[in-house]
């Protein structure tokens, strides 16, 4: 998991920034807001555009998250689709899932936050 702890090192050093929205607008991922029931959010990409789609009824904090969450499949998992392998394959995303979550706490958790 160090090599997650430096890529997020990397990203926030390169958009000077921690701020999940932030750093996918310069990285041309697109946002979009929608009602998804229980689901939280999630990441897709077409024909090389990619997107994050959030839930539009979380609150901003837990927006934050999930952004940074699915930020996450988006830098490390550019072409992994989650919900089509959990639907229609034997595959265990648990560990992309794990590895989102990390890159999520150590964008928005970073280590010098955590001395202070």
């Amino acid at each position: 998991m160090t090599g997650i702890k430096e890529i997020v090192r990397q990203l926030i050093k390169k958009h000077k920034s921690n701020d999940p929205f932030q750093i996918a607008k310069e990285k041309n991922i697109i946002i979009l807001f929608a009602e998804l029931g229980t689901t939280f959010g999630f990441y897709s990409s077409y024909k090389r555009i990619q997107f994050i789609h959030l839930n539009n009824q979380l609150d901003e904090m837990m927006q934050r998250f999930v952004c940074a969450h699915e930020l996450g499949h988006a830098v490390l998992h550019p072409k992994s689709n989650t919900p089509f392998l959990r639907a229609n394959t034997l595959f265990s995303v648990e560990k992309l899932e794990v590895e989102a979550n990390t890159f999520a706490v150590e964008l928005l958790l970073p280590d010098e936050v955590i001395y202070q």
